[in-house]
C-alpha cells in the first residue's frame, strides 16, 4: 500500500502520552508540513505556536480544563510534552478551513514519524480570552487570529485503537 494511504488509514488519536519529548528533529518536520498544507488562495492565514515549555504547557492545559468544566488534576491534553497551536487571520474567510487543513497535516505528518497527536478543542476560546491575547502579545502577534485547534504531540503509552468500521453510507458515487 501506498505510504501516505497507510498513514491516512492508521493515524488515531492518543488519549495517552509518555511524558518524553519528541525529537527535535521529529517536531521541525512536523511543523514544516503543516505550513504546507492548502489554503484560500494561497493566504496562507495560519499560524502555528509551538509550545514545548512544560510551565507554559501546564498553564495552557489549565486554562483549557476551565474552559472545558473539567475538575483539577484533569489534563486535556492527556499528557502530551508537545502542543501545536494552530490559529488564523480571521479577515480572511477560509481561515477556520485554512486551520483545519494545517491541523490535519500536523497529526498525519506526526503518524508518518511514529508521533502519536490529538486534535484538542477550545482553541477558539482561549485565544478571544486575556490568556491567550497576552500569549500572543508576548510573540509580538498583533493582527486578529482565532484559535483553531491544539494539536497536542508525543509518544503514544499504548497501542492505538483499531479503526471503527466505515459506517456504509459514507460515499455516494453518481
Amino acid at each position: 500500500m501506498n505510504e501516505t494511504l497507510k498513514v491516512l488509514e492508521t493515524r488515531r488519536s492518543c488519549r495517552a502520552f509518555k511524558t518524553d519529548m519528541i525529537k527535535d528533529e521529529e517536531l521541525k518536520a512536523i511543523v514544516k508540513a503543516g505550513t504546507y498544507a492548502a489554503t484560500g488562495m494561497g493566504k496562507q492565514s495560519p499560524i502555528i505556536i509551538a509550545v514545548t515549555d512544560k510551565n507554559l504547557r501546564d498553564e495552557i492545559s489549565k486554562e483549557n480544563r476551565k474552559i472545558g468544566g473539567w475538575d483539577e488534576g484533569f489534563d486535556p491534553f492527556y499528557g502530551a510534552p508537545v502542543i501545536l497551536i494552530v490559529l488564523a487571520k480571521k479577515e480572511v474567510r477560509t481561515h477556520v478551513y485554512d486551520g483545519s487543513l494545517v491541523m490535519g497535516n500536523l497529526m498525519n505528518a506526526a503518524q508518518s514519524l511514529g508521533v502519536a497527536s490529538i486534535w484538542i478543542h477550545r482553541a477558539k476560546e482561549e485565544f478571544e480570552s486575556d490568556f491567550g491575547k497576552n500569549i500572543l502579545k508576548k510573540l509580538g502577534i498583533e493582527d486578529e487570529y482565532e484559535g483553531i485547534g491544539h494539536c497536542a504531540l508525543g509518544y503514544a503509552a499504548q497501542p492505538p485503537k483499531e479503526a471503527a468500521p466505515r459506517k456504509n453510507d459514507y460515499v455516494y458515487y453518481i
